[in-house]
């Protein structure tokens, strides 16, 4: 059995642990920044800038490999006999995304890098997905109609009590009725694998379930942090403190109408608008 000092002693260490990483990963970001800040005071031709450059994107590219394997990893199998996809071509997508925050990104802006860099290598990640995992040639409207489909059905559901009709969805999409038979035909030119699909012949052979590992919760909240930390710093003012007053003082939506001298029905509307916005910016 183990003693009191031992369990302490070991909690201790793990807190030593802990509190080392994070002091690490914190001098990481500071040492990224200050490098970005030198980059970019540099001309775009000076032989300097390139290699801080490359340092930078060097550095990030297991990042950028984690988030490929992610977002991008749950189709990659799927669509590679039907459109040639590979987990290496995400990665290479994903490292697209990286080159782009590199370049892109302003120090000066007031948000961290990670923040700017992890919605853009989704974006390109979801770009690709979008275009590259289809089973046969769909038009782009038709893409992203139907990748529109299944959130504005779970919405009609939640606020109607009872599945939409094609004319509401096409309504709440602001689309033709005709476009959304066409769209709901389209979704079924992507091509999916099933998770209890069996791997052998064998009567009791293992599934593609079985082989799948799973993530981690902890990196993945990392990353969630982040998008939402570059969404919410492109918010305005009035929007952020809105936010603000809800969710971080607990105030009633007829409070904060009070405070901004407005109605409850139209903080209640702004509210909806900008969850709204947010929660697109995970999609």
């Amino acid at each position: 059995m183990r003693s009191e000092g031992t369990d302490e002693a070991s909690s201790n260490t793990a807190t030593t642990a802990t509190t080392a990483v994070s002091e690490q990963r914190a001098e990481q970001r500071a040492e990224t920044m200050r490098v970005l800040r030198r980059m970019a005071a540099l001309p775009r031709d000076d032989p300097e800038r390139a290699r801080l450059r490359a340092e930078v994107i060097e550095d990030h590219m297991p990042y950028a490999r984690h988030i490929a394997q992610r977002y991008g990893g749950r189709g990659a199998a799927g669509s590679a006999g039907a459109s040639g996809g590979s987990g290496e071509d995400f990665e290479q997508v994903a490292y697209l995304g990286l080159v782009k925050a590199v370049d892109n990104f302003d120090p000066e802006h007031g948000t961290g890098f990670l923040g700017y860099a992890t919605p853009m290598i989704i974006g390109e990640i979801k770009r690709y997905f979008r275009d590259a995992t289809w089973g046969v040639h769909v038009p782009r409207r038709m893409q992203e109609l139907s990748g529109a489909l299944r959130k504005a059905t779970d919405t009609l559901v939640h606020e109607l009590g009872r599945e939409p009709t094609i004319a509401e969805l096409a309504e709440h999409l602001g689309a033709d009725p005709e476009e959304i038979v066409e769209a709901i035909d389209a979704a079924g030119a992507y091509t999916t694998a099933s998770l209890d699909h069996p791997v052998n012949t064998e009567e009791q052979g293992a599934s593609l379930l079985d082989f799948m590992g799973e993530q981690d919760e902890r990196f993945d909240a990392v990353i969630d942090r982040q998008v939402l930390t570059g969404l919410l710093a492109g918010l305005g003012e009035r929007d952020k403190r809105i936010l603000l007053m809800r969710f971080f003082r607990g105030m009633t939506q007829a409070e904060i109408g009070e405070e901004l001298g407005v109605s409850q029905m139209q903080i209640s509307r702004l509210l909806n608008r900008i969850l709204r916005e947010l929660r697109a910016g995970f999609e």
